[in-house]
């Protein structure tokens, strides 16, 4: 059950030409795809476009009707091979991850799509996790597009942009038969507003009409000698179409453009920012009308020589707002500068932040710089702000497992089989059983992606006294774990410890359902068994917990596989439902239940103050959240006791 529901909202998706859509980001995302006609979309959640594929997953009835295929791939590998369709065929295909992590995953069959090329649009969608409110290494998008030749939309963040960019990404990727990828930063999936809907469309070519008349050109599959000649092509005809195409529909913005002879270079996806603060400097009203020449690159990748020197020509400087590192831009524009002879000034990251958010801050700071070291700043700008100063003595608060987690208690099994075992070494993985490595646990020496917790302890496998422990979920598993973990671990004749969590969704990106779900799912398999899986592959020593709040029944089980003379790798499945799941299946019921006046019992814990030593390990083994400390109500004990929040 995915954290969400969309089930209302995706009723907006039925609105026709001159109707207003009203509503959030990644739903005018959808829209926007059925308006242009897609053929199939397919993606893998993760934060900040999860709710995109929710949003596709309550709109399959809509899709249905009009003869779209959506699938939850097992991966954005998956997903993104799925574009495959859109080689031989006119199809307008979508894939939509995270990025850049999904994208990492994605790289093969984006690299071998770009190279072949499309016939019919092929639009990746990816969410740019980058910045304070990102949970990934911090990397960007820009890289991927340079690297294979995709190009880069990065539309400014309101929904007619962002509706436009989509539309746009399919007629670009058609006009220069090149994959287009649609970057949406956290705040543009987020964003709510307008914008004037149009009719959906039904796909002229379906997927009906490629399988029963299907296409074959030789010269569209990677292989040698066709994969020399598509480098050749990417430059001396695709590339042409694209810059052609971007020009002539002016998917390029240019604002206020000869009103100074200094001007501002930005991203669409920081124009928001960048427009507050020049309100904030004087430079620009509160509509976001810009007395500064401002040049918006909603396409990110390929450069636009021609309107850069338009937009650089007749200016002393302009000021590149472009967030993260390597700065791709900057030395692309100071290239098509110098070639050309313009004498321009180019600032960037002189004025601006090396690496990091482009928050508000660090953009007003820039600009405020830029400004002032030209003459224009006006007098009525906003005074200098400072960072707030540094609380001393702040205790830190680092996050952790929810109120009633079922990853918790194995945790703290494991930190109990270490008092008597002494320390592992142990691999951990990518999702909420991550903040294990945080207090009260410290348990996790690395994580090397998705899936990936088995192979990061692959290197230590070598007789010793001790066995290496990696830690994987079920959607890790799912994913990438049961290849490149489990079975490289039979194959190489490991003899560590792998302990898949398995709570029965994607808990960490939203709840989403896997093949190992419980739940019942109108359109996927569900139910099948990790363990039976983890036995297919070749695995000897398997074990189920299936109540992981039974700390000593996890103890016990974690120690028998660190010390059994069994050879070979070990594999613990610790099975108990995410909570955050089970309320949102739970409350509904309980709701309805009291609605129609039947009894409810609810559970309700506390400590007996009298029972309480004070010694307080009950918080330091555990690190719930509800639990916390009051003052002890006996006059002779000076400790105080434990007690529940509620």
């Amino acid at each position: 059950m995915a954290e969400r529901s969309f089930v209302e909202e995706v009723k907006k998706l039925r609105l026709g030409a001159g109707e207003v859509f009203g509503g959030e980001g990644i739903l005018a995302v959808t829209k926007a795809l059925l308006e242009s006609g897609v053929s199939y979309v397919a993606g893998y959640q993760g934060a900040p476009i999860s709710h995109l594929m929710d949003v596709l997953a309550d709109a399959q009835d809509i899709l249905a009707e009009y003869g779209i295929r959506f699938e939850n791939s097992a991966s954005e590998a998956t997903a993104a091979a799925t574009l495959a369709a859109s080689v031989n065929y006119p199809l307008r295909g979508a894939a939509t991850f995270k990025a850049t992590v999904g994208t990492n995953v994605a790289s093969d069959a984006l690299a071998n799509l770009a190279s072949g090329g499309v016939t019919g649009g092929a639009l990746v969608i990816v969410g740019e996790d980058y910045g304070e409110g990102s949970s990934i290494m911090q990397e960007r998008s820009h890289a991927f597009a340079m690297k294979s030749q995709i190009w880069l939309l990065d539309p400014r963040p309101n929904l007619p942009c962002i509706v436009a960019a989509v539309k746009q990404g399919f007629e670009l990727s058609e006009a220069s038969r090149t994959p287009v990828m649609l970057q949406l930063r956290i705040r543009t999936c987020h964003v709510h507003g307008r914008f004037v809907a149009s009719d959906n469309l039904r796909p002229a070519f379906t997927l009906r009409d490629a399988m029963e008349h299907p296409r074959r050109d030789a010269g569209r599959i990677v292989l040698p000698p066709a994969s020399f000649a598509h480098e050749q092509e990417k430059v001396a005809q695709r590339w042409p179409a694209a810059v052609r195409f971007i020009e002539e529909h002016g998917l390029n913005e240019f604002f206020a453009d000869d009103r100074d002879d200094i001007g501002i270079i930005v991203q669409g996806g920081h124009y928001n920012t960048l427009a507050r603060v020049l309100e904030r400097l004087g430079m620009a009203d509160v509509y976001g009308n810009s007395r500064v020449p401002l040049y918006v690159m909603n396409v990110a990748y390929p450069l636009i020589d021609s309107e850069l020197l338009r937009f650089c020509a007749g200016k002393r400087a302009v000021l590149l707002v472009e967030e993260g590192q390597p700065n791709f831009v900057e030395q692309n524009i100071s290239t098509v500068l110098r070639n050309h002879g313009l004498p321009a000034a180019l600032h960037g990251k002189d004025l601006l932040p090396v690496a990091g958010e482009y928050t508000a801050l660090a953009v007003l700071t820039g600009v405020r710089a830029f400004l002032d070291k030209y003459g224009k700043l006006a007098p009525t700008a906003a005074a200098p702000q400072t960072r707030p100063a540094t609380i001393a003595n702040l205790q830190p608060r680092p996050p952790g497992f929810c109120t009633g987690c079922p990853e918790r208690p194995i945790f703290t099994a494991m930190k109990l089989v270490e008092r008597e075992l002494g320390e592992h070494h142990v691999s951990a993985d990518i999702g909420c059983h991550l903040f294990s490595i945080l207090p009260p646990f410290d348990i996790g020496n690395t994580t090397m992606g998705y899936g990936l917790g088995t192979a990061g302890a692959g290197a230590l496998n070598v007789p010793a006294g001790k066995r290496a422990i990696s830690i994987m979920g079920d959607g890790g598993f799912w994913h990438n774990g049961l290849t490149s973990g489990i079975a490289n671990a039979v194959f190489n004749e490991s003899d560590n410890l792998t302990i898949v969590i398995e709570n029965n969704s994607t808990a960490a990106t939203g709840g989403q359902d896997i093949p190992s779900s419980r739940a019942v799912n109108r359109s996927r398999s569900t139910g099948h068994e990790i363990e039976q899986a983890v036995r297919g592959v070749g695995v000897g020593w398997v074990k189920t917990v299936r109540r992981t709040y039974d700390v000593e029944g996890m103890r016990s089980a974690l120690k028998e596989a660190l010390t059994t003379p069994q050879k070979g790798p070990k594999v613990l499945v610790a099975q108990s439902e995410c909570m955050l799941n089970r309320q949102r299946r739970e409350k509904p019921l309980m709701r309805k239940a009291i609605a129609a006046g039947e009894r409810v019992v609810r559970e309700r814990f506390g400590v007996d103050p009298e029972t309480c030593t004070g010694d307080h390990s009950c918080i330091r083994l555990s690190g719930c959240p509800s639990l916390s400390i009051r003052a002890n109500p006996d006059p002779l004990r000076t400790d105080p006791v434990a007690t529940v929040l509620d």
